[in-house]
């Protein structure tokens, strides 16, 4: 296993390597942001609500999910935009925040724009993704006073995140306790290969309250060990939700789409892998898992990402046609982290940079993944510590 920029502070910068210079890279990047910040009525997401909040919008859905304003509020971290940064947390935790109940503590994963629940349940992506952008802030600026005081909101939404159902937490975790698996919602009987994030466990093990730090680390082991078995042999394609053990969940109470096909979710499970690897270390079977994903789908023909794929590698058809094809050739160019100079890698990563940021009603899953993949590969997604 190679040593990650955890330990050696390097990062790779994929997008230099092909010949753009860091100031090109750095005004692209101010340009994703401010597209996505500060755009037209057809490019922007975030919507600045009040003095002091703003929230983040699904444009495909018309409302602020825990994914959505987590996802951004790691952009604003990791491009140092402090202010806004704080304005979707406020309203975060204003609005979406659970006091009562079952979820309490928890985040109500949809919200309508002026902050009534859509729904009153929490999904794990956005916890952990709320827990890591707050530790970064509070490495990077310092925390303050009541919600802004960073670093104590993100151990005590982990803390419950892992213990509640026992003690006097009411409720249920959003790790399975015994497998120590993210779940797709708290107490649900499989997961999401999508939420597996064990570079960001292998970071809790350090920052989250002591007496949770081993959960972490076991589960970044546990992630790894599931990553594995769960990624087709062949194609290297996972499916949109899984059972422990791997396989795909094909039906869901609440949907007539088949999930375990490469679906939406799906897409982002090969970024993970290669940031993880960036960030602690590649391991062969990494590089193997990118060059099998990105081989399919150079072998696919140009227009990849207008199909539906089952884990095989077959074409199937989906009640719902892909509905994001950005965020596909964004988290393919993503695996050229892994897989280097290869021709698939260069092509995946040609194919990336000659792609726009998406426009119009279902833009925000896919910029939201193209701006991390930009990140990622031009050395700009890093770990504040």
């Amino acid at each position: 296993m190679s040593k990650g920029a955890f330990t050696t502070g390097e990062y790779i910068n994929r997008v230099k390597e092909v010949g753009f210079t860091e100031e090109e890279i750095k005004n692209r990047i101010d340009e994703i942001f401010q597209t996505l910040f500060y755009g037209n009525e057809d490019e922007r997401l975030y919507h600045e609500s009040g003095d002091d909040m703003a929230w983040f919008e699904d444009t495909g859905n018309q409302d602020a999910r825990t994914e959505g304003m987590s996802y951004a509020m790691m952009m604003c971290v990791q491009t140092d935009h402090h202010k806004e940064f704080d304005r979707l947390w406020k309203w975060a935790r204003t609005y979406m925040y659970l006091t009562s109940g079952p979820e309490k503590g928890y985040f109500a994963w949809s919200c309508q724009p002026d902050g009534r629940h859509n729904a009153e349940g929490a999904a794990p992506d956005g916890e952990e993704f709320f827990a890591m952008s707050l530790f970064f802030a509070s490495h990077r600026w310092g925390d303050g006073e009541g919600v802004f005081n960073y670093s104590k909101e993100a151990r005590d939404l982990l803390h419950n995140c892992i213990h509640k159902g026992s003690g006097d937490l009411e409720g249920k975790p959003m790790w399975n306790n015994e497998n120590h698996l993210i779940l797709f919602v708290s107490g649900s009987p499989f997961t999401d290969p999508s939420y597996h994030l064990p570079h960001f466990y292998e970071l809790f093990s350090r920052w989250a309250y002591e007496e949770d730090r081993e959960f972490f680390e076991i589960a970044a082991k546990e992630s790894r060990k599931y990553l594995q078995r769960t990624a087709d042999k062949d194609t290297g394609l996972y499916p949109e939700y899984g059972n422990f053990d791997g396989s795909g969940v094909r039906e869901v109470s609440f949907s007539d789409i088949r999930r375990d096909t490469y679906y939406s979710d799906a897409y982002r499970t090969i970024m993970n892998i290669a940031l993880d690897s960036v960030w602690f270390g590649s391991t062969p079977w990494a590089i193997e898992e990118g060059k099998k994903l990105q081989s399919f789908f150079c072998g696919r023909g140009s227009n990849y990402e207008h199909e539906v794929y089952d884990c095989s590698g077959n074409a199937v058809r989906n009640p719902l046609e892909p509905m994001h094809p950005v965020a596909m050739i964004a988290t393919n160019a993503a695996a050229t982290l892994l897989t280097g100079d290869t021709k698939e890698g260069k092509d995946c990563l040609r194919k990336f940079l000659n792609t726009s940021l998406r426009t119009g009603k279902r833009r925000y899953y896919d910029n939201c993944l193209y701006f991390f993949a930009y990140l990622a590969l031009s050395g700009n997604y890093r770990i504040y510590t």
